[in-house]
């Protein structure tokens, strides 16, 4: 590392509170699926921050977009009406199929946070003061916030903060019978990720996603889809997982890729949940301000414009079938899953953390999720010769491991 590096790490222990493990590098610039160091070293991203970089770095349409408002108004609040909130809440109504409507934040766990105080409002207006525990599913992540926590299905994330908010209970991912079990007056949602991501990239199920809706209407609740690391095309053809399935839900949370690794959020609910909430029930300082908002609106464009979806979809097969065949070679790879370019590779030895530090120095940056997942969410723009360079060096990083075959 430079003294650049050094200099800028020893301030970070001394005035930033220590809690992520940093990797030992100093990425000061990027360009799509690149990144340089301080000292010019080339990268793949296979991270995108954490899945929020999905048209690449330094998008231009992006940088344009968020030059030219900056220039003009950057900030008033949301007692005002400004430009590019309400075109961006049109944006993604329409993206949803039509009829929805917006709230801006500004992360996903504030997504989540929004989308359960809507789930009691709503419970409390249509099916009275019991109505309001919250079924989510085990090895769920809704975010680090107290709410978001609670509702997220990790005991060793939850430990630590209790006691945490009470009325969330946790069922078995694609169990409908253990699920049904539980819905009864005291519920108000089931909030479910379409596919577990920071759980382990674990998918629902086609046919449990179809009885989580019929269950949600036979006893009157709302469904509400956490697509905060499965929006905006991540998974591919569709703008969001739960499109595929054909599936709709009541209240969606959006963040992450939203306006392309920009601190932007969105909680979007149609039909009586989007009636739930009055003014005063909840709010934002930054939420939906107008620099955001320009950018959401041109990553959403330019998504489009690129046909993103359609090559996620296929480059994701691409990075499946290789990781396949790389677990058919060496036998260090028990299980692939995933959709579109949010992957997973399930190891057979508790090595992902080392995979993850080595594969650093060979210039690729990855993301393990505890001991034996490899996780892998690479901008959008990837292609197969970057796909290529990722298999060739895990490849090349698993054999020279002792004791993996």
């Amino acid at each position: 590392m430079g003294a650049r590096y050094d200099t800028l790490a020893a301030k970070d222990d001394l005035f930033v509170l220590p809690t992520y493990a940093r990797k030992p590098v100093l990425f000061i610039e990027g360009r799509g699926m690149r990144l340089y160091d301080d000292e010019g070293q080339e990268y793949l991203d296979f991270v995108s921050g954490i899945g929020a970089v999905n048209l690449g770095h330094a998008h231009p349409a992006v940088t344009e977009a968020v030059w030219q408002q900056m220039a003009r108004l950057v900030h008033v609040s949301n007692l005002y009406h400004v430009e590019h909130r309400a075109e961006l809440a049109e944006d993604l109504s329409a993206l949803l199929g039509g009829g929805w409507k917006a709230f801006f934040c500004n992360s996903g766990a504030e997504a989540c946070e929004g989308a359960i105080k809507l789930a009691r409002r709503w419970g409390a207006k249509n099916k009275g003061p019991a109505a309001t525990r919250i079924i989510t599913a085990e090895r769920s992540f809704h975010g680090r916030t107290l709410a978001a926590l609670a509702a997220t299905g990790q005991p060793s994330k939850q430990e630590a903060f209790a006691p945490l908010p009470a009325g969330f209970t946790h069922v078995p991912l694609n169990d409908a019978v253990a699920l049904a079990s539980e819905l009864d007056g005291t519920v108000c949602a089931v909030m479910l990720e379409v596919i577990q991501g920071e759980g382990g990239v674990y998918p629902c199920d086609h046919e449990y996603l179809k009885d989580v809706r019929r269950l949600c209407d036979e006893h009157e609740v709302l469904l509400v889809f956490d697509e905060v690391q499965t929006g905006f095309w991540r998974t591919g053809e569709t703008p969001f997982a739960h499109q595929a399935h054909g599936v709709k839900p009541d209240v969606v949370a959006l963040a992450k890729a939203l306006a392309n690794g920009l601190p932007a959020g969105a909680v979007m609910a149609t039909g009586t949940a989007a009636e739930a909430l009055t003014p005063g029930d909840h709010g934002s300082t930054f939420g939906g301000g107008p620099v955001i908002c320009a950018a959401a609106r041109a990553t959403i464009a330019a998504l489009r414009e690129e046909e993103l979806g359609s090559r996620c979809a296929r480059d994701g097969a691409y990075l499946r079938s290789g990781l396949t065949e790389l677990a058919h070679r060496t036998g260090a790879i028990s299980e692939v899953r995933g959709h579109g370019l949010m992957v997973a590779a399930h190891l057979t030895a508790p090595i992902a953390a080392e995979l993850v530090s080595e594969g650093l120095g060979r210039g690729l940056v990855l993301n393990n999720i505890g001991a034996d997942i490899m996780r892998f969410l690479p901008p959008l723009v990837c292609g197969k010769a970057e796909i290529d360079t990722l298999l060739d060096g895990l490849s090349e990083l698993i054999e020279d491991r002792d004791g993996v075959s």
